[in-house]
């Protein structure tokens, strides 16, 4: 493939898979951290019901009704988990289960008695993104990098991930103290006068903005995996925490290449006519990279 080509056709789809893989690493860090991984797979669920709202209110299914509609609807999902919790004195995964599910059923409901059933709502497209369309055909080769027109015809995902990922790196590095106080001993950390729940719940709304900004363009396969995968990998493969932070966002980014390679490259290469998934292979290829930090890292024990 010419250089025009790749530029064109794949390296925005790159970029983008890449800087959401490294935005969903960053929180995923403390949230497996704190055993609360499974926020990800919460969030993604729970954008259903905001999205049919977003429908209902706007009278149309486009990108930026339904971005702010899965955004109020995690940010809700976040206060009501916090609040379950606390009220019921009940474990995070239990109050965050009866949040997800009570949400993800309210927005099927919605869905079934409004004209919305009526409305093609994509479930392929929520799952697995929509990678390979972002091409940008107005690129002439490298040299458009350096053109402001050229890059202002960029797909809006690519910008919208890269603004999510400096966020999400800004947050990790004013906070940084804090995060790994409360991911390792909260109680230590409110005797010193940490705001532990307020620290807790900024990283939890962090997470469900990457994730919202995400699923447009990669889809929740990749929020999940990469909120969990690469920082648990990462987690097997050091003690310590600063290490396992940059280790995480290595393992994303080389879960991106060499997926997206292996995904959209590879079946040609090998004589087929069609390719696979890019979304589906990072995410399964992460999967890959866990397992092999399960069986081979040095701290492998701690699986136990």
């Amino acid at each position: 493939m010419m250089a025009s080509e790749f530029v064109a056709l794949s390296l925005t789809p790159v970029l983008i898979a890449a800087f959401a893989g490294m935005a969903c690493a960053l929180p995923g860090n403390f949230l497996v951290l704190r055993k609360q991984a499974l926020i990800g797979d919460a969030i993604s669920h729970v954008m259903l019901p905001g999205i049919v709202v977003a429908y209902l209110i706007s009278g149309r299914v486009t990108t930026w009704p339904m971005m702010f509609g899965a955004a109020g609807a995690a940010i809700v999902s976040v206060f009501l988990i916090e609040i379950i919790r606390r009220l019921g004195r009940i474990e995070f995964g239990a109050a965050m289960g009866v949040v997800f599910t009570a949400m993800f059923a309210a927005g099927v409901l919605l869905l079934e008695q409004s004209e919305t059933s009526e409305v093609h709502l994509d479930v392929e497209h929520a799952l697995f993104g929509n990678l390979e369309m972002l091409i940008w055909l107005q690129s002439d080769g490298w040299g458009s990098l350096l053109d402001l027109n050229a890059l202002a015809q960029m797909p809006p995902q690519f910008f919208r991930m890269l603004t999510v990922f400096l966020l999400i790196c800004l947050f990790t590095y004013i906070f940084w103290r804090p995060l790994v106080l409360i991911s390792f001993d909260e109680a230590y950390a409110r005797t010193i006068g940490t705001q532990a729940p307020l620290i807790g719940l900024l990283l939890v709304i962090f997470a469900a903005i990457t994730a919202v900004a995400a699923f447009d363009a990669v889809g929740s396969i990749i929020v999940i995996a990469m909120i969990l995968c690469p920082p648990a990998s990462a987690r097997l493969l050091t003690n310590n925490v600063r290490t396992q932070v940059f280790l995480s966002l290595g393992l994303a980014l080389s879960a991106t290449l060499a997926g997206y390679i292996l995904a959209s490259y590879a079946p040609l290469w090998l004589g087929f006519s069609d390719t696979v998934s890019a979304a589906g292979m990072i995410s399964t290829l992460s999967g890959v990279f866990l397992a092999f930090s399960a069986v081979y890292g040095r701290h492998r024990k701690r699986i136990v």
